[in-house]
């Protein structure tokens, strides 16, 4: 999802709120414009191997994916890390009006501008093992510090200066940093645990109010007057959002399947190499494996089983391997996982009908084989949409390293198994359980039944060898399209579960 251009992602975030639509895109403006992000509105986020834009509009990016939900709450861990000072104030500048707006906004900075200080309404001051040390108004921080000997110089950063002192940088001589929290326990009243009472020794601090009581009306804010002109007008009330309603699923459907086609279209070239591979794989294997008769080209149909599955399993592990983080942010959400499912199988369905043509258009022109082209195409694309059912079983399972590599193994593997003769214990008791096998059997059955006359005997011998029977050629397919529907319920089960 890294690669989207960002604002179709706030436009899919924006589902849960069940806005109209032109309400819909004035947010979306709205976010855009008050975080700065007009020059790079339709950029590309960038990967790692692909650069996108800067790392301070990605920080913008991902608050503004939050913004543009106009949710009730919205806490923030550094927002600020890696912005120079003056997109962090434009930030700073874009929540602050979404509070006032209504949005409850936390956030935790490290190391505050002066500026972007006194935007905020209240703080809390941890110090050493997450005891507070201060909780109150911004505007009645020193007075509150004043108050128990500790002065911040001038022209000092007050959340600087008390940082230090809270580290042990700075040592005023009133108090220690391990007596802060016992002093603001005694300002406000608050009983002292008995573990601590060692450190009231030597304070005098009479019990006060809680700054949060003192004084901090809605008068004595003065932010609004730093906002731009066109800013107050749209902080001159709240809007209720508590009757928001999220859209139906086929609505979400709709809203996915349009998203992932434009992943995939702008994957384009890595869908065409897929689809290469498969062409050069079907005229290698065309080439180099011949048509036996006695055997039915069960060899031929063994390696095509082994190649396609490889080669779509792999291809289809794309779909869930690298979006994991994403798809659990929309969830939480509210973002349907049965619609987010869906579309993405939907969109696939694409790979399940061209890749089966890519393969044999080589494969069927160099070995030739006795049976139809229609039928050796119906068999493969029940394969790929078996095979591409177990990749999302191993992309949503697993890390992506580990389901490349099962996804090499189990083709093989399994194949294996299948080509046990009928008289094997291993293929007696898992062979049927093995889609390859199922695979397998379609393919010489669709070959046997183009052998006729004098071939018969040679037909019945093949057939008795491996166990077929002419009359399994729709059960195999039914087989395989089972395994795929069983495979993809498994991987949404998965999916919802983790």
């Amino acid at each position: 999802m890294v690669d989207f251009q960002w604002t179709t992602l706030l436009k899919v975030m924006l589902l849960s709120a069940d806005l109209p639509k032109p309400d819909k895109v004035l947010v979306i403006e709205r976010v855009i414009e008050s975080l700065g992000l007009q020059a790079v509105r339709d950029s590309l986020v960038g990967t790692v191997e692909k650069r996108g834009i800067s790392g301070g509009q990605k920080k913008r990016v991902n608050v503004g994916l939050e913004m543009v939900m106009e949710p009730s709450l919205l806490i923030l861990d550094e927002p600020t890390t890696g912005l120079d000072s003056s997109s962090s104030q434009l930030l700073l500048r874009a929540l602050r009006r979404e509070a006032l707006e209504g949005v409850n906004i936390c956030m935790v900075l490290h190391q505050p501008s002066s500026t972007l200080f006194k935007m905020f309404d209240d703080l809390i001051l941890l110090a050493k093992g997450g005891l507070v040390a201060y909780l109150g108004p911004v505007k009645k921080l020193e007075e509150y510090f004043s108050s128990i000997g500790i002065n911040v110089p001038d022209r000092v950063n007050p959340p600087d200066h008390l940082i230090d002192i809270l580290e042990g940088i700075e040592k005023p001589a009133s108090v220690t940093r391990e007596q802060l929290p016992v002093c603001w326990m005694l300002h406000n009243g608050y009983p002292v645990p008995a573990d601590m009472l060692d450190l009231t020794e030597g304070l005098s601090i009479a019990s006060g109010s809680n700054p949060n009581t003192s004084g901090g009306g809605a008068g004595d804010q003065s932010f609004v007057t730093d906002m731009p002109e066109d800013s107050k007008s749209s902080v001159s009330k709240s809007k209720d959002l508590s009757n928001r309603t999220t859209p139906g699923i086929l609505r979400q459907y709709r809203y996915f399947l349009g998203r992932v086609l434009k992943q995939r279209l702008r994957e384009g070239q890595m869908q065409a190499v897929d689809l290469m591979i498969l062409l050069l794989a079907g005229a290698c294997l065309g080439i180099l494996v011949k048509v036996t008769d006695e055997t039915l080209d069960s060899t031929g149909y063994t390696f095509t089983v082994i190649a396609v599955s490889l080669l779509s399993m792999i291809a289809a592990l794309r779909t869930y391997s690298l979006d994991k983080l994403e798809y659990k942010r929309e969830t939480e959400a509210g973002i349907s996982s049965l619609a987010h499912f869906l579309a993405k199988d939907t969109i696939d369905m694409f790979n399940v009908i061209i890749k089966p043509v890519a393969y044999l258009s080589m494969f069927y022109f160099f070995n030739n084989p006795r049976s139809s082209f229609q039928d050796n195409y119906v068999i493969l694309m029940c394969l790929v949409y078996c095979v591409t059912g177990i990749a999302y079983v191993l992309a949503i399972a697993v890390a992506p390293s580990l389901a490349q590599l099962w996804a090499a193994l189990v083709p093989v593997v399994l194949t294996l198994i299948a080509n046990q003769g009928k008289d094997s214990t291993v293929q007696k008791y898992f062979g049927k359980f093995c889609y390859t096998k199922w695979a397998l059997e379609a393919f010489v059955i669709t070959n046997a039944e183009r052998y006729s006359g004098v071939w018969l005997l040679t037909r019945c011998r093949s057939l008795e060898s491996g166990g077929y029977s002419l009359n399994d050629s729709s059960l195999c397919l039914i087989v395989l399209v089972v395994y795929g529907v069983v495979a993809r319920i498994v991987a949404f089960i998965i999916l919802v579960t983790r």
